[in-house]
């Protein structure tokens, strides 16, 4: 018997979920008991995140370095033109939507870049990793955490007209260094910069992940799939490689509990973004004072300030500086070019 209005409300909004017999009002009651970390709220992220908030997931942690770009509108379902016109940060622009999309869930945005020293806080408190990433380095350091910590995740990927999806159980299922044993070096791999993307095959994919992740937070394991699942929309193919006799008895990770990338000492970075005219750097160490340096920055350029970042721009480019110490450089693509700047205006 419903004991309020707001049972009522509850039962109505998820009811036809609650009638398909595999996930029923146990499994709805077991979603919203549930914690889920999107890793990247990008193209799959924004997807997966929409997908998770309006099926009832609880708590939703949102993670994502990045500002919403008019480049981004024709995937990334959560963002508008007047995100894109206030370059708002992505994490922040799609909880908004998304606590408006769902009241009864809790969406947290945070705008940082995953790192190995800052991963542990990230997830420490949730039930599933979900990937919404767009490079191997941050995907392997999911998987280095999922294994040791023992919590699923989910990886995912998009390039062109094609994807792939592919559940990690923790002592159940391959990892990802079981299929992919080495971090492939950099540039040798297609971007969307320069293979493209299109929106559909996205929806496809993030479709699949968030399928498999409510399977794993309604509590039905039995039902996930243990394959590699490969999806090409031009021409139209769907395959499933089974992984049953794809773990890899030398791994790195699963077998030898070896956690490379999440004991990785960090370093100053700086690398040019995939598809913007945009340099990300990331300092050794994370947090600044972005009120004092708003005050250098005041005779310097238009300076923008907000609770997320603090932006100067300039003729020839635009510092968005965020409180983790890291910034996003728009208008150049040269990473030493994004260092100096960032050593002139921020200092490293």
């Amino acid at each position: 018997m419903l004991s309020s209005r707001s049972d009522l409300e509850t039962s109505l909004r998820y009811l036809r979920q609650i009638q398909f017999a595999d996930l029923g009002a146990e499994g709805q009651k077991r979603l919203a008991e549930a914690r889920a970390l999107v890793c990247g709220c990008g193209a799959l992220g924004t997807m997966v995140a929409n997908h998770l908030v309006r099926a009832g997931v609880g708590f939703v942690r949102i993670v994502d370095r990045d500002l919403v770009d008019l480049s981004n509108l024709h995937r990334q379902c959560l963002f508008d033109e007047e995100d894109a016109r206030r370059q708002l940060p992505k994490a922040v622009a799609a909880a908004d939507k998304l606590q408006r999309i769902n009241s009864e869930v809790r969406v947290e945005p945070i705008v940082a870049d995953i790192r190995s020293d800052n991963i542990g806080e990230l997830a420490q408190d949730v039930d599933l990793l979900v990937d919404g990433t767009d490079n191997f380095e941050t995907r392997f350091l999911l998987n280095d955490y999922a294994i040791r910590q023992n919590v699923p995740w989910i990886f995912a990927a998009c390039l062109g007209a094609q994807g792939q999806v592919m559940v990690v159980l923790p002592g159940e299922t391959p990892c990802l260094r079981c299929l992919i044993p080495t971090l492939p070096p950099a540039g040798t791999l297609p971007t969307c910069e320069t293979a493209g993307i299109l929106g559909p095959v996205v929806g496809v994919v993030a479709s699949l992940e968030a399928m498999e992740a409510l399977k794993i937070l309604a509590g039905r394991r039995d039902a996930v799939t243990h394959d590699l699942i490969v999806v090409n929309l031009w021409p139209v193919r769907l395959r499933q490689i089974s992984l049953t006799s794809m773990r890899d008895p030398s791994c790195p990770t699963c077998v030898e509990q070896r956690f490379e990338f999440l004991e990785h000492r960090r370093e100053s970075t700086s690398v040019a973004l995939c598809g913007r005219k945009t340099v990300q750097v990331t300092p050794p160490e994370g947090r600044c004072d972005l009120d004092e340096i708003h005050k250098r920055w005041n005779a310097l350029g238009e300076v923008e300030r907000c609770p997320y970042f603090l932006r100067l721009r300039t003729p020839d480019w635009t510092l968005t500086l965020f409180p983790d110490g890291r910034a996003l450089i728009t208008g150049i693509d040269d990473p030493v070019l994004g260092r100096t700047i960032y050593a002139r205006f921020v200092g490293m």
